[in-house]
Parts: C-alpha cells; structure tokens; sequence
C-alpha cells in the first residue's frame, strides 16, 4: 500500500536521575559522597534510506518513544544511556510540525539524517556538589525530560519529470513504454491510483519521471481524486503534459491543457513556471481531422513549449519525445 502522508508523535527519553549516594566501607571514615550520573534520554532519529519507498510503516504505529536514561549508581557509576529510535524514511519526505505544518526537516536525498526528538541529559549525582562547605552534599539532580513532538510526515517523490494528464489520456502506457514501470493500465477513468516512478534512459543519460493519477477539472473542489497527489511534481524540473488527440477524448485537445494548467495553478501557481512538454498522443486514432492537433501545436509554438505527436501504444516518436525532456535534464 502507498502512503505519502501520516502524522506522527514522538517521544525522546528522559534522563536519568543522579544518585545521592556515599560511600560507606570498613576502616574508611568519612568516605563523603560517591553518587553518579544518570545516562542520557534515548533520541529520536530519522534517516533517509534508499529501501524505504512509502509511509506505510507510519500508518500502523503512530507514537514511537525511545528509551529512558538509567539512573545513576554507587561509587560514582554512571547510569546507562537510553537507546536510540532509528526509522528509515524515503527520500523526498518533508517533516513538518503538526498543525500548523511548518518545514522542520527535507529529506531532499538518499542518506540524509536527522534527529527529530533529542533525548534529556542525565542529572548529575552529589558528587559533583561536594565543597569546602558541604562535606557531605545530599543534593543530586532529576534527569531532563526528552523532546516530545508530534509532526506530519509527506512524501513528495523525487523525479526529474512529472506526467500530467487527464484520466484516460495514455500516462500509464506512456511510462510503460518509456521506462520499465509497469503500472496498471486499462481503458477506464483512475487506472492509476497512486503514483509511478520509472527510470529513463536515452544516450548513456537517465531520468526519473513521475506518473501522477489523473486529474479533472475541478479538482481543486476534490472532484474526481482531488489534487492529492500533486505534491509529488513539486520538485521536478520538467512537466510533461499527456493530451489525448482521439476523437474519444472528452475535451478538446487546447482545452484540455487549459484546464490541467488551471488545476495546477489552483494547488500551486509557481508550478506552471516549470519547463513544460506537451506530448500529443494517440495520433494513431486521430484521424483525418487534424484541426485540434493544429491548434494545441500553433499555442505551444507561441509559448514556445516543445511539442511532440506520439503514440505511447504503437511507440511513435517515443524518442523524439525522451529528447524533448532530456534538454531539460540536469544530472545530480
């Protein structure tokens, strides 16, 4: 199951308490204090791991608390440290605090690290508070209490390249072509239900592209499924919007990049400052009527937005196309 959203509690642990101990032994008078330390609150830590490719492990267990500090001990014995919680994430997920969600961490690559909830230190044992004064202190200190917070967790998938369709408009077969996803593909609405990642390849150079669900107009209302997925065309460089040309598409080929443009600016208006490709696919249904096909490539030469006839079934100008999106490329 994909999960690219959850919100979480964390809990570090608490410090140990110093120990008020003396030391009492045969033939030492006056031994005077030997307390020790408590061992320091276990922390909270978040790590970025290329085998972690959702949220799932979040939706089943909502609270993580490390492990307390062990108190301090006779004869100056330092108590045992509380061990670390160590959880993996993907890579592409952002932390945010719960509700206001304010950015704390972005986990922008692979092996990224993070302490999110930092363990209390120990209290410190009477030895530490022996002086000319007060021979025999009986004051020793509680341990602090760990960091406690509760954040909102959203995976935004890292990709070079964001699909953008309507539903029905060849995203699925196009990705499957392209690259070696192989995401669920049949000829009703919402085929894909969460979003794919395939890598592309094209003269020695790859590319991650991302297959986002489809999108309807009023989405931004939460028609159809809403602009839920979106977050994860965030951080690409390029959007590439799949049109379908056929005569069975419900829209108009120049208005159905119009309303896709309209839905993206409705969740954030900075996307549609992207590079853009426009792909005008299944031209091997189009027909004799090219006026629509006309109109959509006339609109994207005066934008000067690449424009590319394909036929992600029969594989036509697939490479045409991969060139198209590789000049946008930039390799990490």
């Amino acid at each position: 199951m994909f999960i690219d959203r959850a919100i979480v509690s964390f809990q570090a642990g608490n410090g140990g308490d110093g120990s008020h101990s003396f030391r009492r032994e045969k033939f030492i008078p006056r031994g005077g204090p030997d307390g020790g330390d408590g061992g320091k609150g276990g922390d909270i830590v978040l790590v970025s791991s290329p085998v972690c490719q959702s949220l799932t492990d979040f939706k089943y267990k909502r609270q993580f608390t490390a492990e307390n500090g062990g108190p301090g001990g006779r004869r100056k014995c330092s108590g045992r440290n509380g061990a670390d919680i160590v959880l993996q994430v993907p890579a592409g997920t952002v932390v945010k605090t719960f509700p206001d969600e304010k950015l704390v961490y972005d986990f922008d690559r692979i092996g990224r690290e993070f302490v999110l909830a930092r363990g209390g230190k120990g209290g410190r044992g009477n030895v530490h508070f022996k002086s000319s004064v007060n021979q025999a202190p009986r004051r020793a200190e509680a341990g602090e209490k760990g960091e406690a917070i509760q954040v909102v967790l959203e995976l935004k998938l890292i990709a070079s390249a964001g699909l953008v369709g309507l539903p029905n408009a060849g995203k699925s077969t196009l990705i499957s072509k392209i690259s070696a996803a192989r995401p669920k593909i049949a000829d009703y609405p919402f085929t894909t239900l969460t979003p794919n990642l395939g890598v592309v390849d094209f003269h020695g150079k790859s590319m991650i592209v991302a297959d986002i669900p489809g999108i309807l107009e009023g989405a931004h209302r939460g028609e159809g499924m809403g602009l839920e997925f979106l977050r994860h065309i965030e951080r690409t460089r390029v959007l590439l919007f799949v049109i379908d040309v056929s005569p069975f598409s419900t829209l108009p080929p120049l208005e159905a990049l119009r309303v896709l443009e309209s839905e993206l600016a409705s969740h954030q208006a900075r996307l549609l400052k992207k590079k853009q490709v426009v792909a005008a696919n299944k031209i091997d249904m189009a027909g004799t009527d090219r006026s629509g096909i006309d109109s959509l490539r006339n609109a994207c030469r005066r934008r000067k937005i690449p424009f590319v006839e394909i036929s992600a079934l029969k594989e036509t100008n697939l490479d045409k196309l991969k060139k198209a999106l590789f000049q946008f490329h930039e390799p990490d």
